[in-house]
């Protein structure tokens, strides 16, 4: 079960924007010395991680080295539709994945992450 994810940015507010226009949500910007942190809204629901964007000199973007995070929303189709206009690309499309686990699809963000986004409609 994931507790905590980190995303790599290399400008927070270009990161902050884009993932605030997509998910609509608001990301708490707070400066810890060397990390700058761009923090998700609490989930406070057993089984959904609590995460933020990172910013330091230690953290790369990357669309293909690294673990490939799972971001929920209500409907994947909805929110890939706000990638492009945001500054993103869409990698996949809303895709159903079958044996009634829902959809998802990919997209790269602004910093060149590869995130994925789930949805169970």
């Amino acid at each position: 079960m994931i507790a905590w994810y980190e995303i790599p940015v290399a400008d927070m507010t270009r990161a902050q924007k884009f993932y605030e226009s997509i998910l609509n949500v608001t990301i708490t910007v707070n400066n810890f010395g060397e990390f700058v942190m761009g923090l998700f809204p609490d989930k406070q629901t057993l089984g959904q991680a609590n995460g933020a964007l990172v910013q330091h000199n230690h953290y790369v973007p990357s669309q293909s080295e690294g673990v490939l995070v799972y971001l929920s929303c209500d409907d994947a189709a909805i929110v890939l539709g706000k990638v492009e206009k945001a500054g993103g690309h869409v990698l996949q499309p809303k895709t159903e994945i079958g044996d009634g686990h829902g959809f998802m699809g990919i997209l790269k963000d602004t910093e060149g992450n590869r995130i994925a986004v789930h949805s169970n409609a």
